[in-house]
């Protein structure tokens, strides 16, 4: 097969702008969303079918992440990545006029919003691995660092700005607008893309792995199905999630057997020959088990625990945002200084497992001072992890399967978070239901029952609320005793991670390149293929 490649050098900082806001994007919309739920329920009386909002949404992005970064391997990245942004605004779009008499849909609100929310996920799947491999593409290992951190601290900032833009739009707006905010921001990071950017460009065989894409999904829409229903909707030995992981089981074990046989595979599994590939494949699975899994409790313990409002606990992350913001920028600077990497994911795995430790320590006591504290040593650990650990995966593979690599690094990061929250879920759940708090919130079963009604907890007595509340603090603390033992595996992953030189161009040196030559290109002193 050959591959030509030409080249082209455009101006990145400018670029980086429409690759931000692109981000900014992917990040904003689920937190946003998550706010206006309850309105949106209220309006189209669907309180049984909302959670499918949130799950149509993440199947659509985790089953496609892995598909659109194979997509810009085999066809260029800015036209994918440029499809991928307009069809995550056709779906925000979309939603926004769900159930509205545009559409014709006032009846069925609900079945419309979750089906736009799909094609919103799609859409989704393809912006954050568009933007990672993008600076992949633009930017060389060596210099990728500084500008993965700049990605890193607008993730920080959009887990704090989503609470609160989402709590403004529904106190002050209708809950449409928590879609309609896309369409501006959307519409300039398009503009800006389409006009500035340049990629390099690979002629190559294009053919490609339809069955494996469709095993693939399948297989991740059982798994997706599985966390997210599993003692919730559905008890865990119910034959429904039951039959899932079978299907999702063998679903997986044919998508092995076909992508060894495909000329262009969708997730290529030699890349899982590479010891860096694999181990920081599992250490994205456990940082997103840890972090998205335990960090979903947060909001719950500060607004009923510590009495903040919606709005107003988005502000009590600043110091999490605060921690990873700043680590980040420094993180990537040092690497594009230094050329090393090794040493920043098994500080991170350390300090992130500090962090989940000192939040094992939170009770009815505990206070807002103390508690920002220690996430401000949790969003140092992350800042050492979040962009090094992508880094390191673009780095472990070749030019040609960039996009791959950070789809899969995107896909497992996601996988480990839909796991975690299951999982958390339920030692939650299992933990409330033995307290005060169980009674109080419907015996911390499944279902419906397990919704948190804070107008009745501030309406009971003093003596019996703090008995609630201190039930509420130790079932969520008990979260982060389990997410202790999943991130301290991090550093001790990270441990046998090997020192690959970071390439200071995008070349790839000659199949039969003697290990000088390969140094020399790498360090950008010798021509390449």
């Amino acid at each position: 097969m050959s591959q030509e490649k030409v080249v082209a050098r455009p101006n990145v900082r400018f670029v980086l702008i429409g690759l931000m806001i692109a981000m900014m994007l992917a990040m904003l919309d689920n937190m946003i969303v998550s706010t206006a739920l309850p309105r949106i329920a209220l309006e189209f009386g669907g309180a049984n079918h909302f959670t499918w909002i949130v799950t149509a949404y993440v199947l659509g992005t985790t089953v496609s992440t892995p598909i659109w970064g194979k997509l810009g391997d085999l066809y260029g990245r800015k036209g994918v990545f440029l499809t991928s942004v307009v069809l995550f605004l056709v779906g925000s779009a979309l939603c926004g006029m769900a159930g509205s008499e545009l559409l014709g849909g006032v009846d069925r609100g609900m079945v419309e919003l979750i089906a736009f929310r799909a094609v919103q996920g799609l859409g989704a799947g393809g912006l954050m691995v568009g933007v990672m491999a993008s600076i992949g593409d633009l930017v060389p290992p060596r210099e990728r660092g500084r500008y993965q951190g700049m990605m890193a601290g607008i993730m920080a900032i959009a887990m704090v700005a989503g609470p609160l833009v989402g709590g403004f739009i529904t106190d002050n707006l209708s809950w449409r607008w928590a879609f309609y905010v896309n369409l501006p921001l959307g519409g300039v990071a398009l503009l800006v893309l389409a006009t500035t950017m340049r990629l390099p460009k690979y002629r190559t065989e294009h053919r490609i792995d339809w069955l494996g894409a469709v095993l693939l999904s399948v297989g991740i829409t059982a798994i997706v199905l599985v966390t997210t229903w599993g003692g919730t909707q559905y008890p865990w030995r119910s034959p429904q999630v039951l039959g899932l992981a079978a299907l999702a089981v063998v679903a997986l074990a044919a998508f092995g057997l076909v992508e060894r046989r495909a000329v262009e595979p969708i997730l290529p599994l030699g890349l899982f020959a590479n010891r860096n590939f694999a181990l920081i494949s599992v250490i994205g699975f456990l940082l997103g088990f840890g972090m998205f899994g335990a960090m979903s409790f947060l909001p719950l313990y500060q607004q009923t625990v510590q009495g903040a409002s919606a709005t107003s606990s988005g502000l009590l992350l600043l110091p999490l945002m605060f921690g990873m913001l700043v680590v980040s920028l420094v993180v990537g600077r040092a690497i594009t200084k230094t050329g090393r990497y090794r040493a920043f994911p098994i500080i991170g795995g350390v300090v992130m497992t500090a962090g989940m430790a000192l939040l094992t320590r939170l009770d009815a006591d505990t206070s807002k001072v103390e508690s920002s504290l220690y996430l401000v040593v949790l969003g140092v650990g992350m800042g050492f992890l979040m962009q090094t650990t992508m880094l390191i995966a673009q780095n472990s593979v070749g030019q040609r399967d960039l996009g791959a690599a950070s789809g899969a690094a995107t896909f497992f990061r996601s996988i480990g978070g839909s796991f975690g929250l299951s999982l958390f879920g339920a030692i939650f759940a299992h933990r409330l239901a033995d307290s005060p708090a169980g009674a109080a919130f419907g015996g911390g079963g499944t279902g419906e029952g397990r919704s948190m009604n804070l107008e009745a907890l501030r309406q009971l007595p003093a003596q019996l609320r703090e008995a609630v509340l201190g039930g509420l603090s130790d079932a969520i603390s008990h979260v982060f005793v389990w997410a202790v033992f999943f991130t301290i595996a991090v550093p001790v992953l990270a441990w046998f991670i090997r020192e690959v030189p970071l390439r200071s161009s995008n070349d790839v040196p000659p199949a039969d390149a003697t290990p000088e030559e390969r140094a020399e290109v790498a360090l950008g002193k010798a021509p390449a293929v």
